[in-house]
């Protein structure tokens, strides 16, 4: 294995200073822990300008170099055409959990290729189901021990100005982006109430008849834009600060994801999911959130849900894991406006087990699709009238030392040919109320709407 390079950094509370300097190179990504404002997240990785980008659309998967030049298309399982341009292996390095590799994302869609689903859905989002660059070097900071590096692979070539403009940047400059460069309207739901309704009472039909035990209902929120998606990002983590955040400006689209969800994490060959299933809105005064709270923990319903999800994710890991277990079990965290029950699942890898393997055979995300999953995926393609692009699939990246972290891609928006997407949903099972969980869909991104319609509209 070879070694990385690593170049101290000047540190910063706010990793948004570090990405603006390379927010306009191609392909910007972030992977972002929310900090500072969130409690939760420890690394934040940021990146430009990667050597291949690696895209999938329909059944052909293109590689691409960083001039454009187009080097294969593909009809071969998408995963194993991301795993064969994998860099070469890395030693693990403590103080950074990526050593130069693969980050990207991973619709939801892109599980067509991997199970035999109905195409029912509208596909109205004009962007590749799987979009990966390849990337050489990377900015990382550690916020809890307030340190950052610059993170060279043997195999990176950076820019010489590009450099220059990383080691000598004065990170105390004031982050300046004008909030006029953004513009939005008023978001409009793809699905009236009625409907809505209407579909939750066919899924509670379809529990009642044996066909499922559990689906993940979402509806789709629309909205004209002009302008920078990154100025709309920078306000949302704000107002909504996540563990699991990232912003990603692809040729096709900038994805703004929110999530407090991790989908599967490979770490020194132990894997982890950490699914949630189980919320309710923050309350208006302390004793309100703490009632809320209470009853979260307390709820028999939620509690069904979460296990549910849970023991779908100990098969799933199962595959390629021995000794799975379950170390958290409903334990509770709470974010700027929900809170929620999250559990963990675990399991020490087999050996030879690559971590894209156990990220294709767990996914999409089991508590995004329901149980059992496949027969759940099913429904939810006959009753949401429009696929759900990258919302609900992954961001996230695979490092050249093995490793691995991902999101499931909920408070995830979409910014594509001058449309801001953005969805809400829950998990409905036999006892749901179809007018609760109509407000939860509400809920979880009503935070969402509004600030950008009340920062950025007019």
């Amino acid at each position: 294995m070879s070694s990385v390079q690593l170049t101290a950094l000047p540190y910063s509370p706010d990793s948004a200073n570090w990405f603006a300097l390379i927010s306009q190179y191609r392909q910007p990504v972030w992977l972002d822990s929310g900090r500072p404002q969130s409690i939760y997240g420890r690394f934040d990785i940021i990146s430009a300008n990667p050597d291949l980008i690696i895209t999938t659309s329909g059944m052909h998967t293109r590689v691409q170099d960083h001039l454009g030049n187009q080097l294969q298309v593909s009809a071969e399982n998408p995963i194993q055409v991301l795993q064969s341009y994998q860099l070469a292996a890395t030693t693990p390095r403590p103080e950074t959990p990526f050593t130069g590799g693969f980050m990207g994302y991973f619709a939801y869609d892109l599980g067509r290729r991997f199970e035999r689903l109905p195409e029912q859905a509208k596909a109205d989002i004009a962007i590749p189901e799987m979009d990966v660059g390849r990337y050489l070097w990377a900015i990382v900071q550690d916020h809890e021990h307030k340190k950052a590096w610059l993170v060279q692979h043997p195999q990176a070539n950076i820019d010489a100005e590009l450099l220059q403009k990383i080691q000598f940047h004065d990170l105390k400059q004031n982050l300046n982006f004008d909030k006029k460069s953004f513009n939005i309207n008023s978001f409009k739901e793809s699905i009236n109430v009625d409907d809505y309704l209407k579909n939750i009472d066919k899924i509670r039909h379809y529990i009642e008849a044996g066909d499922c035990y559990q689906v993940n209902f979402a509806q789709r929120f629309t909205a004209t834009y002009q302008g920078d998606p990154l100025v709309a990002y920078l306000e949302l983590r704000q107002s909504v600060p996540s563990p699991f955040s990232a912003f990603y400006r692809t040729a096709h689209a900038s994805i703004l994801s929110l999530s407090p969800e991790r989908f599967i994490a490979v770490q020194d060959g132990k894997a982890e999911t950490r699914p949630i299933k189980g919320t309710i809105a923050r309350g208006k005064t302390p004793d309100e959130d703490q009632r809320n709270a209470r009853w979260l923990q307390q709820s028999t319903k939620n509690k069904a849900e979460n296990l549910m999800i849970v023991d779908l994710l100990r098969n799933d890991l199962s595959k390629h894991c021995d000794a799975v277990k379950v170390p958290a079990l409903f334990s509770l965290q709470s974010f700027a406006n929900v809170h929620h029950l999250v559990s963990i699942v675990e399991g020490q890898l087999r050996p030879g087990t690559h971590p894209l393997q156990v990220l294709q055979d767990g996914f999409p995300g089991g508590s995004i699709t329901g149980a059992p999953k496949i027969r759940a995926m099913e429904i939810i393609e006959e009753l949401e009238p429009t696929r759900r692009s990258v919302y609900c699939g992954s961001l996230g990246y695979v490092s050249a030392d093995g490793n691995m972290d991902t999101n499931i891609a909920i408070r995830t928006l979409v910014c594509a040919d001058g449309k801001i997407h953005c969805w809400g949903g829950g998990g409905i099972v036999a006892d749901s109320d179809p007018n609760e969980e109509y407000q939860e869909s509400l809920t979880k991104v009503g935070l969402f709407m509004k600030t950008l319609e009340e920062k950025f509209s007019g």
